[in-house]
């Protein structure tokens, strides 16, 4: 797929899932892998949409950004724009529960011990892979810490992608909070290629790379 003038959402970041109005559960996510996606695309004359979860990296200037904090508000901003879509990117850290009944104010220490009762998040990728269209490309992204290769070919299926990029927590100086990252790359048709360890720039050429050989 020659990417120019293509239409290509790509999300990015963590998301913030309040507890009260100063605390919420989150990740170690960056945005690092997702914004370089988005760079990366531009480059190669790509029309990029960026959904951004809360970090202080900013892409530059010629990509259209759409700032959300929640999972719910990252669903909805991709729902948005899906259709119009030729290649989805789901890059982003999504948080998988959200707590229940978010409190209006500060909860005050009392007890030792607290209980917060967690609702699960939409899957945004799983949601919207039921709506995917053929002509419609869509990569996911599966951080694993054990079983990876068997986690992520599941995440492969379920969510009707083409391709899920893998990342292990047991590779140093691959996922959150690196400017490298280390890469496996499972498709649809069953292959499975490993990359070595790259920046977080190169491993983008490498993931579009990719998505131009398959299409």
């Amino acid at each position: 797929m020659d990417l120019r003038s293509k239409k290509i959402l790509i999300t990015a970041g963590p998301t913030r899932e309040p507890i009260d109005p100063v605390r919420y559960i989150s990740n170690f996510s960056t945005g690092k892998m997702g914004i370089a996606l988005a760079e990366a695309c531009a480059d190669r004359g790509g029309e990029v949409r960026l959904i951004k979860g809360p970090t202080q990296l900013q892409p530059r200037d010629s990509i259209k950004v759409v700032n959300v904090t929640t999972a719910a508000e990252m669903y909805d901003a991709c729902a948005q724009y899906f259709g119009e879509s030729d290649v989805i990117i789901f890059a982003a850290a999504v948080a998988d529960y959200t707590p229940k009944h978010p409190a209006n104010t500060k909860i005050k220490k009392k007890e030792d011990d607290f209980m917060l009762e967690l609702i699960k998040t939409k899957d945004i990728a799983y949601e919207l892979g039921k709506l995917k269209k053929p002509e419609q490309l869509t990569v996911g992204f599966a951080l694993e810490t054990d079983n990876e290769l068997e986690n992520a070919k599941g995440k492969l299926a379920k969510k009707n992608l083409d391709f899920i990029v893998l990342n292990s927590l047991q590779d140093p100086g691959a996922g959150f909070q690196h400017s490298t990252n280390k890469i496996t790359i499972v498709d649809k048709s069953g292959n499975v290629v490993k990359f070595d360890l790259k920046s977080k720039t190169d491993v983008a050429g490498d993931i579009l790379d990719y998505i131009q050989k398959l299409s």
